[in-house]
């Protein structure tokens, strides 16, 4: 009996991105608004969870209006619309085996429903496909990134009415055949987990004024999955060859303490983060989640033939972002850190980054097996990487603590392969620097690629090589051997 010794020598390395925080141009060549477009930068000491992701309708109206006047740079990214090509050959240079990146909905469909796709936004998307085939980077596509058509927000509340699945179903229709000869890897939602945190940005879902804005994002929830199945059914029908993904924001939770409560919360919490991908591979919800649903009294409406949907189309892998770990207690005394979208108990094992994202490698490894295990799907890892403030000085920026965050990572993943684990690729978040998901900022850096752009869009944007371009490039050239 072998196991594995390092990475396959198909292992997919790269980067990734999302259309809203790397395009601009949110009013070219057709394009319809999202729900990026209304996600406005505050400085830090004005922000709060409220008025950076939990967008209520009156904003929407203001903005729409003029009233609110402020800056929202997804509408501007880094203009990657108008330098993909540059782009491209700069991760061409490091070696990038894959890149995934994500379609705008409405530079497809501007509202969503519209009865003939956008033809200028079609050709966009396969003018950047030719690129990355011309290097021999395979794209790595999803088909929704926090990117909702705003027009299917104002017509159905966005993912809280069943109309918008045939809506889904017929922009994948369209993208999957036009571009079946240059796409093979496909995820439908982007960390799908997220429209239970922020219905908005997951979903285009406005809660504010609901009865149940709890039960609600779950409903939209359901509406996600039956999407995710039936796209599924039309991927296989159109390109038999073509691969479909599901994407999970990974929330590893830990028990604060041994004592069995808080093992048992840790379980729970574990447990609701998997439904997720429970339903993408197994097809049916779990009982945990059924329990969960009954003890907030929400019920579902789950119409004749849904389930059977779910079942009949599940997906081909498990890709996760993954970024920290978190705690559970049922004592929340304690310190507390902030995270992604989330806030944990601070383990006193682990550092935090410049956003206080608890820093945790060996988290990944426990993860990798932890899916493997329980899916006996292959894993990719599509996200992972730090963000922090990056200094340029006299044209340099010598970011030594990324290099050391993802060496740190990698060499997880690769003990996790060791472990028996069947991983396809590993994709670093932000290979360039970009908008911010949570916070729409542009000094919260990621990239092997310095973009001269500040918090208000200002600077040359000019791309310039990071001491991490060349550690990353020599990492792939050795297929992780040398880290």
């Amino acid at each position: 009996m072998n196991i594995q010794s390092g990475f396959k020598e198909d292992f997919l390395w790269g980067g990734a991105t999302a259309a809203n925080q790397i395009e601009g141009q949110y009013d070219k060549d057709g394009k319809g608004l999202t729900s990026a477009d209304f996600a406005e930068f505050i400085p830090k000491e004005k922000r709060t969870k409220d008025n950076h992701l939990n967008i209520t309708s009156d904003h929407v109206k203001e903005v729409l209006t003029g009233e609110h006047e402020g800056y929202f740079p997804k509408r501007f990214g880094i203009d990657f619309y108008n330098t993909y090509k540059e782009d491209i050959k700069l991760f061409a240079e490091m070696g990038f085996k894959a890149f995934r990146m994500s379609i705008s909905w409405a530079r497809i469909f501007p509202n969503g429903y519209d009865k003939e796709p956008n033809e200028a936004g079609l050709k966009f998307y396969e003018d950047v496909f030719k690129t990355l085939k011309s290097y021999g980077i395979e794209p790595v596509v999803t088909l929704s990134h926090y990117e909702t058509p705003y027009g299917l927000t104002e017509k159905y509340n966005g993912w809280m009415d069943r109309a918008v699945i045939k809506h889904f179903v017929r922009y994948a229709e369209t993208v999957f055949t036009r571009y079946k000869k240059y796409v093979k890897y496909w995820i439908t939602f982007n960390e799908i987990n997220i429209i239970n945190i922020s219905p908005f940005t997951g979903g285009g879902v406005l809660t504010d004024k609901l009865e149940n804005p709890k039960a609600a994002s779950y409903q939209a929830l359901h509406h996600q999955f039956l999407a995710s199945s039936l796209a599924t059914k039309k991927l296989k029908e159109i390109n038999p060859e073509a691969q479909m993904g599901c994407m999970l924001a990974r929330m590893k939770y830990y028990p604060n303490t041994p004592n069995p409560e808080d093992v048992l919360k840790a379980l729970q919490d574990n447990q609701r983060n998997l439904m997720y991908t429970d339903v993408h591979v197994f097809g049916e919800y779990p009982n945990s989640y059924k329990k969960f649903l009954s003890d907030n009294n929400i019920e579902l409406d789950i119409q004749t033939g849904d389930l059977e949907i779910l079942k009949s189309y599940t997906v081909d892998y498990v890709s996760i972002s993954y970024y920290m770990s978190m705690l559970s207690s049922t004592s929340p005394e304690g310190k507390v850190t902030a995270g992604n979208l989330m806030n944990s108990l601070k383990n006193p094992y682990l550092e935090a980054s410049d956003w206080g994202w608890q820093i945790d490698p060996v988290g990944l490894r426990i993860v990798l097996n932890e899916l493997w295990d329980r899916y006996h799907v292959p894993l990719f890892v599509v996200e992972n990487g730090l963000g922090a403030h990056d200094k340029l000085e006299n044209g340099k920026v010598h970011d030594d603590y990324r290099v050391d965050y993802l060496k740190r990572h990698i060499t997880e993943a690769k003990r996790a392969v060791e472990d028996g684990v069947d991983l396809m690729g590993f994709l670093a978040w932000g290979p360039i620097d970009l908008i911010s998901m949570s916070t729409s900022e542009m000094s919260k850096r990621y990239g092997f690629i310095y973009v001269d752009q500040d918090d208000y869009g200002k600077g040359s944007k000019k791309r310039i090589k990071k001491d991490s371009f060349d550690w990353y490039k020599h990492l792939i050239k050795t297929n992780g051997k040398e880290l």
